[in-house]
Parts: structure tokens; sequence; C-alpha cells
């Protein structure tokens, strides 16, 4: 059973690396900050692989120590050091967000809690209940949430086109 369970994790995470990482860049928004917490996410799911039920919650487990990494980072941020465009290096890695940024600039806007049920939502595609598994937060929570922050960003959006 633990070498099937492994198999089927391993598995997952080598699948779905690409979409680990545009989660953690979101988050971050520094492409080796995006890698160290995919990486320590993944080591950290291996290391308590027995703590998932069953196969069906590893998206959701996954996600919610992916998360968890990423805000931790965020915590231990002491200063932000800003480098000029040619010093970063291209990497196999390219920016997943769009072009003009807008969008993201204004789900970044957001309140933190907001911001990552929007995430979650439409960058990753998680059900409301997943969210409400990854977060920890009640269901009822989570669609008070999305829902103001989906209200927000039309405002935003509509003063914008004005």
């Amino acid at each position: 059973m633990n070498t099937v369970r492994e198999d089927i994790l391993t598995s997952f995470l080598v699948e779905d690396q690409a979409r680990f990482y545009r989660l953690a860049y979101s988050y971050l928004k520094n492409r080796e900050d995006a890698l160290d917490a995919v990486q320590t996410a993944v080591c950290r799911a291996l290391e308590k692989q027995d703590s998932l039920q069953t196969p069906e919650a590893m998206r959701t487990w996954f996600y919610r120590i992916l998360v968890h990494v990423c805000t931790d980072q965020l915590r231990r941020r002491r200063t932000v050091v800003f480098l000029p465009p040619e010093a970063l290096d291209a990497g196999s890695y390219e920016d997943p967000l769009p072009e003009d940024g807008s969008l993201n600039r204004r789900v970044e806007a957001l309140p933190p809690e907001i911001a990552t049920i929007v995430r979650l939502r439409f960058y990753e595609e998680l059900s409301l209940k997943e969210i409400s598994e990854v977060t920890g937060w009640n269901l009822s929570t989570v669609k008070t949430r999305l829902y103001t922050g989906l209200r927000k960003l039309r405002i935003s959006m509509e003063g914008a086109e004005e």
C-alpha cells in the first residue's frame, strides 16, 4: 500500500509541477523563491505522505502544503531587493503572469485571504469545496470571500475603463 501511495504521489508531483510553480510564483513574485517553495512543498509531501488519507484528497492536501510554504516564506521576508530586468535569469520557467499584468495587479491589491481564494479558484481551478479544504475555512466563508473579491475586481476593472 505504501509503495502504491508513493507511486501515485510521485506521479502527481511530476505531472503538475508547472501548476505548482505558477501558484508559488503568484504568491512570491520571484522565480527562485517560487522554485524553492515548490521543492520544499514536495519534500514535505513526501515526508508526510502517511498523513494522506485517500488518493482522491491528494490535490487539496498538496495545495494546502504549498500555500503554507509560500505564506511562511512571505512572513520570513525582511527586505525587498529590486533588480534591473537585465539581471534576471531567463531560466527554463517563463513568467506565468500576463504581459500587461493588469488583472494580476488587481488580484494582488485584494486582501491576502481573498487573493488566495481567487488564485486557487481561477488560476488553479479548484472547486469551492477544495478551496475550503486547502485553506481550512468553512465553505460559506470561502464563498463570501470569493464573491467579495470578484465584486472588488469588477469595480476595479470598470473604473479602469472609464
